[in-house]
């Protein structure tokens, strides 16, 4: 009685996946070996640890945290290093045959931190720019963040009120304190997106014009104030560093003057100084349609004038942009509908 055999080409399961019995019986013993051997669970690479698969990705990210300010402001060959390093990350990950996860997600931060790395590097006065910014932030939210020594100068029927401080390096600051029908996207876009429109609404605001725009966050203004009635305070203009922030749910609007070299002072107004001042925008609490508003006003008008006109003048200028912005918001929902 025959036994059954499997055919020459068949293949059959063992140490030699894949190999005919045919193609086995012509394999020299060092052959076999080393075919069994590359398909033993024995020579497969282990697993990496646990603590490996998570701490190093962890690790990279805390290490691109801390070193990205420092690799954006580098310049000539040092720059060039770190984007060439950026660059054999991605390849390595292309071509590894093994376990590549954290590698991958290594390669799409380096990606990232390389793009933005080969993006055009701010020169000396740009930065100095951006510091100034993000020095009127700092400063504006320490005044801010100061509640003792503030005393009421108006309060409105509606809610609106003006509190005003003397601080010993920066003179007389004003703080308004009011909430807006309308949610905070909107508020946002009428003062950042839309602030060169401000003098079409706001009657103390001639005209607001950008000079120049710093990466996405800082640019330098020129706004002319109107006069006031009676010409109690003549025209006043200025130069502006404006610096703009927004994390989660809090906006967060600063600025300061500057020296701008392309505006020098214009004919016909006098060039008074402001800052550190800033805007606070935040959903308040419990009606996400409705925005709170804290604007800090910090200015020096120049000029022979009595305080107690500019700090008259200064107190109802908050007052009266709070209703202009209430108003302009109500026309462009209006107007949307």
């Amino acid at each position: 009685m025959e036994r059954n055999s499997p055919d020459d080409g068949e293949e059959q399961r063992g140490p030699f996946p894949g190999v005919s019995i045919l193609q086995r019986a012509y394999l020299r013993p060092s052959a076999r070996r080393a075919r069994a051997e590359e398909n033993s669970p024995q020579r497969r690479p282990p697993a990496a640890p646990f603590w490996i698969r998570k701490m190093l990705p962890a690790t990279f990210k805390l290490c691109a945290a801390i070193s990205y300010r420092h690799l954006r402001n580098m310049t000539g060959l040092r720059r060039q290093a770190a984007v060439t390093i950026s660059q054999e990350l991605s390849k390595f990950a292309c071509h590894s045959t093994g376990p590549s996860a954290w590698i991958n997600q290594v390669r799409r931060r380096s990606s990232l931190l390389s793009s933005r790395l080969e993006e055009k590097p701010f020169s000396e006065m740009e930065m100095s720019y951006v510091k100034q910014g993000e020095e009127a932030l700092q400063k504006s939210l320490g005044i801010l963040g100061d509640q003792d020594g503030w005393k009421t100068e108006t309060v409105v029927d509606n809610g609106d009120k003006v509190l005003s401080k003397v601080l010993p390096d920066v003179g007389k600051v004003f703080r308004l304190e009011v909430v807006v029908d309308q949610p905070l996207d909107a508020v946002y876009s009428e003062l950042v997106d839309n602030m060169e429109q401000m003098g079409d609404w706001n009657p103390n605001v001639k005209e607001v014009k950008i000079l120049q725009k710093i990466g996405k966050d800082t640019v330098i203004t020129h706004e002319k104030a109107a006069a006031t009635p009676g010409n109690i305070v003549g025209p006043r203009d200025f130069v502006s560093v404006r610096c703009s922030k927004r994390r989660g749910s809090t906006c967060v609007l600063a600025g300061m003057s500057t020296k701008y070299g392309a505006m020098p002072e214009q004919e016909g107004f006098i060039r008074a100084e402001n800052g550190p001042t800033c805007m606070i925008l935040r959903p308040l609490p419990g009606s996400p349609s409705q925005t709170k508003l804290t604007w800090l006003l910090s200015i020096d008008l120049k000029g022979w004038l009595p305080k107690t006109i500019i700090n008259q003048v200064l107190s109802q200028t908050q007052v009266d942009f709070a209703n202009h912005l209430r108003e302009r918001l109500a026309r462009t929902v209006a107007l949307n509908c």
